[in-house]
């Protein structure tokens, strides 16, 4: 099994503070990986740098046999609305539009019919358990509700990779776990892969692998005698 999405040594620094310490990680296709590790060790900021959100200083990022950063900005987002489904940690919704429309706009901004896009977004709400919230705005849902809705939306478009920033965080243990539940049976269905960042160990034990981040860097895999 290869690779789909890999980071080679990547460094990325937030003025004199190095986030980012030469990391590398590898995920192969329909693997999900969780990514754990302290706070502030650099596991949110590996994400946004394998999912194109930021440039590293140095190092690469491959997807499928292309460098991510060679790309364009508008490249880079139009291959996150077409193949990457992105779950950041306090939803980022567009605050003007409903949960349904939330989840329908990555779909219409590929031309996908409306009625067709709607009826999709209903049902991935369903799924989640956010139906009742179809019709509300951002500032009328709870942070539960709204990653729910989030969720979804990265869902709808039928990702190749989710990457997915403490998906659970902001929801109660029953929610979270159906949430967690629809993602990667949705994701394994699929054969999508998945990679999230989580304090979750429960979270992480559900993944086929757990890799943890300290300091900026990747430690070991613990070495079995």
């Amino acid at each position: 099994m290869s690779a789909i999405v890999e980071a080679r040594a990547v460094r990325k620094a937030f003025g004199r503070t190095e986030a980012l310490r030469g990391t590398s990680l590898a995920v192969d296709e329909g693997e999900v990986v969780a990514v754990t590790g302290p706070s502030g060790s650099g596991k949110s900021t590996l994400l946004l740098c394998m999912a194109g959100v930021l440039r590293p200083e140095a190092g690469e990022i491959w997807y499928d046999g292309r460098k991510l950063h060679d790309l364009s900005e508008s490249d880079r987002t139009r291959l996150r609305r077409r193949e990457f489904g992105l779950v950041l940690q306090f939803g980022q919704l567009v605050p003007e539009l409903t949960a349904a429309q939330n989840v329908a706009l990555p779909l219409l901004l590929e031309k996908h019919d409306r009625a067709a896009a709607t009826t999709l977004a209903t049902g991935w709400l369903e799924r989640l358990g956010a139906l009742d919230v179809a019709g509300a705005l951002p500032g009328e849902m709870s942070g539960g509700e709204a990653q729910r809705v989030a969720i979804a939306r990265a869902l709808a478009t039928g990702p190749r990779v989710i990457f997915a920033d403490e998906p659970t965080g902001a929801l109660d243990t029953v929610s979270g776990e159906r949430v967690l539940a629809a993602l990667l049976t949705t994701a394994r269905e699929s054969g999508a892969t998945v990679v999230l960042v989580t304090h979750d160990n429960r979270v992480a034990a559900s993944a086929d692998r757990e890799v943890v981040i300290r300091d900026g860097s990747v430690e070991p895999a613990p070495v079995i005698r």
